[in-house]
């Protein structure tokens, strides 16, 4: 019998089961060259030329390697796990070592090589529906063909050829290493079979539980003012992630199998055949998956918390847009809105006017600023703010002792205390004047570029801005006191008129003038290019942990057929065994998903306000499709179980 003969029916006969390798390997090559076209894409020159997207897709490119190579390995790992006992009747027939990783490899190399150009066939024909998304994402205008990128294939090949050394050397290493009495016991060894939980495991799973809120605890104070220098931060943030991460371990470690204890303590003992199927198989393998199923709970933590932080900026682009430009089109040079009105005119566009007169003082906020941030800001005790009157800003009317800060967005707020009662100083150049602070406005009044680093603007009573005008320091204040805002009445003429605005000069001071359209398009593309990369490179990995815990419950599936056949012939129904995997699937998929999600909210709810002004659609909307997409790999294993199930009696 020749090892050509042995190869050729070793594959006929286990063509069945190579439809998991298959898989793996077709989806990760797809995947890749996928991503790999947009790179030399012509149609993607505006994005790379505006904010370095070649750079970004790059490095994407390179993230993508690690989680496609790391997916592949384990993959393959499991795969010759499987085939053990047939390597082992190898070597009692004679083969030698050598022999037998000739088989395996010439085995390898057929499938690799079919799978690779399936797979880069899928990926060039689904290669133009992902440029389009990238452009519809980044409102990019613009048209794309399916071409065919000879630099991608070329890029591909060699990235997975050097995979494929690594699977063959990982394959060899496995080979040489096992014994023949160890490659029949390898499938009944791997997992633990402790029947009691030790007084060691419930210290170790309180352990993490406690460092798992300690990390939640810190990260709720990270911007509250707790924290008042850089290095203090820095600590609490390396602290909260240490601890978050460890914490998971441990948990998977110990805390699960306590949790699990407790319930079948409180039972008695007596435990249903459900009950059996689900927690005592998880306590009893719990232990040995912590590693990976740590990993898997942080990297799913990571690109939800990643992925909501972008979306959050993407969602929140038109508001950050309105934050630093009030009005449609916002303006420093007064010659400049001159012509802009001309030209607004002579194409019969109508527009509403807002002329606001603008002093800078010096202001004492100390009293609702929290103490612990004097080292990470400006002196709150003389903070250098603008001030306006409340006589030019809309449905404003104040009294003499009043004022209100305007421009408040979030991150403002998480360093400011404001109770409703408290009272701040501004200064004149002889003169100071108290006033009673009567409220936070979200909303600006002038640009940014009158905010001075858009710090808040002070609104006062048109007595008190009088007065103030009169005493004024004239080193605080800037060449352009008067900003100009520009509305545009009929929406409709809007992107119009914004195409008038892009002809203007852009003057020859250090400020420029806004549009709140450009403004919005170019955050959105900014953070539209960082969500599609963070969002390609999170559905990667969403569909390969999945893969992954899809491939070892069908694993275990396989170790658990002799014990389904026994319970079989006991009496117990497909119905009655079902129902205890199906709790099993929620546990094994549940589990990481609920803490993967708990991490990323916390992580989001510590400095969102960082990356935009609205929070909880956009994060909710990611976890919603996180939660969807994970879930199909669970009912994907239960479909499996129910197969076993079904052919083991």
């Amino acid at each position: 019998m020749s090892i050509n003969y042995i190869i050729a029916r070793n594959f006929r006969k286990n063509i069945k089961n190579y439809y998991l390798y298959v898989f793996a390997l077709v989806f990760s090559v797809a995947l890749y060259f996928a991503f790999v076209t947009l790179q030399f894409d012509p149609s993607l020159e505006e994005i790379k030329g505006s904010i370095k997207g070649e750079a970004a897709i790059k490095a994407g490119s390179i993230l993508l390697i690690a989680i496609v190579t790391i997916f592949l390995l384990y993959a393959n790992k499991l795969f010759i796990k499987r085939r053990s006992k047939e390597i082992g009747l190898y070597q009692l027939t004679g083969l030698t070592k050598q022999k037998i990783f000739r088989i395996l490899s010439a085995e390898n190399s057929i499938l690799y090589c079919g799978s690779l150009v399936i797979g880069i066939f899928i990926g060039f024909s689904f290669s133009r529906l992902v440029a389009m998304v990238l452009f519809k994402i980044t409102n990019v205008k613009t048209s794309t063909a399916l071409q065919f990128s000879t630099n991608a294939l070329i890029q591909t090949v060699i990235v997975f050829l050097i995979i494929f050394l690594l699977i063959l050397l990982m394959n060899y290493i496995y080979i040489q290493r096992q014994s023949i009495l160890s490659l029949f016991r390898v499938q009944s060894s791997t997992e633990e079979t402790v029947k009691r939980v030790t007084l060691n495991e419930m210290v170790v799973g309180l352990f993490g539980i406690a460092l798992i809120l300690t990390g939640y605890y810190i990260s709720t104070r990270l911007f509250s003012g707790h924290f008042d220098s850089v290095s203090q931060l820095t600590l609490a943030m390396i602290t909260i992630l240490g601890s978050v991460i460890l914490g998971t371990y441990l948990f998977y470690r110990g805390s699960v199998r306590f949790i699990f204890y407790l319930i079948r303590r409180q039972k008695g003992g007596y435990l249903n055949i459900r009950e059996v199927l689900s927690l005592s198989s998880i306590m009893f393998r719990m232990k040995s998956n912590a590693i990976l199923l740590t990993v898997i709970t942080t990297v799913s933590a990571l690109a939800i918390g990643l992925l909501s932080l972008s979306y959050i900026s993407y969602y929140s682009a038109e508001k950050m847009a309105k934050s630093d430009s009030p009005a449609d089109f916002s303006f420093v040079y007064t010659e400049n809105a001159e012509q802009f009105k001309q030209s607004l005119s002579s194409e019969d566009i109508d527009y509403k006017e807002t002329h606001i007169e603008v002093i800078h003082s010096f202001v004492n906020l100390s009293k609702i600023i929290h103490a612990s941030m004097d080292n990470m800001m400006m002196n709150p005790q003389k903070m250098n703010i603008a001030i306006v009157s409340a006589k030019e800003v809309k449905d404003m009317q104040l009294v003499d002792n009043e004022v209100i800060l305007a421009g408040f967005n979030d991150l403002l707020k998480s360093m400011f205390s404001y109770k409703g009662d408290e009272t701040i100083e501004i200064y004149g150049l002889n003169t100071t004047i108290r006033q009673d602070l009567v409220d936070l406005k979200h909303d600006t009044v002038v640009s940014w570029q009158f905010t001075q680093g858009r710090m808040p603007v002070a609104i006062v009573s048109d007595s008190t801005f009088a007065q103030l005008k009169q005493d004024l320091d004239p080193e605080l204040q800037t060449q352009y006191s008067t900003y100009i805002g520009i509305d545009i009445v009929n929406r409709n003429q809007l992107e119009a008129a914004n195409s008038i605005f892009q002809t203007l000069p852009e003057g020859d001071g250090p400020y420029h003038n806004e549009s709140q359209l450009d403004s919005a398009n170019e955050q959105k593309q900014m953070m539209g290019l960082i969500m599609f990369v963070v969002g390609f490179l999170g559905l990667t990995f969403l569909i390969t942990s999945g893969c992954i815990l899809y491939f070892k419950q069908m694993d275990e599936g396989e170790e658990e057929k002799p014990s389904f056949t026994i319970l079989r012939k006991l009496g117990f129904t497909q119905g009655n065994l079902l129902g205890g995997v199906q709790i099993k699937q929620l546990f094994n998929f549940g589990i990481p998903l609920i803490i993967g999600l708990s991490h990323s909210y916390f992580a989001i709810k510590s400095g969102w306000f960082l990356f935009g002004a609205e929070l909880w659609t956009p994060m909710f909307l990611v976890m919603l499709l996180y939660t969807a997409l994970y879930s199909i790999f669970g009912i994907l294993s239960v479909l499996y179980y129910k197969k076993v199930i079904r052919t083991a009696l």
